[in-house]
């Protein structure tokens, strides 16, 4: 008797829900393969804290997870909870070298106010 995993339910969002560029997508396949997951994605949720009210989190998954938005950009694949969708909403996903300020990056236009080290915001 051979149980099968239930189907994962999610949506397939486009790149007006999150936009990745070209440096975020080559390292975050870069990660991804390292972890010897290279059909993985990036899920971006926003949760509570920070110094504006709200901050990001980032982590590598194997894929979407149940009521998922999945967005394909750039060739790499993108996870958004439904709650964190409505503040992530036309956001552009970049990634800088930079060695104080480095590290993925969203670019949020729903952001009304930023904290002055760019890891929190309100909205």
């Amino acid at each position: 008797m051979e149980t099968s995993a239930p189907a994962i339910n999610f949506k397939v969002g486009n790149e007006r829900l999150v936009k990745v560029t070209e440096n975020a997508s080559r390292k975050l396949r870069s990660l991804l393969e390292k972890q010897g997951r290279p059909a993985g994605a990036l899920r971006v949720a926003v949760i509570g804290g920070g110094c504006s009210g709200l901050q990001y989190k980032m982590d590598l998954v194997d894929g979407p997870a149940n009521r998922d938005i999945m967005v394909e950009s750039s060739n790499v694949r993108v996870v958004v909870d439904p709650k964190s969708a409505l503040f992530v909403s036309g956001s552009l996903l970049d990634f800088s070298d930079d060695l104080q300020k480095g590290g993925f990056k969203v670019t949020n236009p729903n952001a009304v106010a930023h904290c002055s080290c760019g890891e929190s915001f309100a909205a």
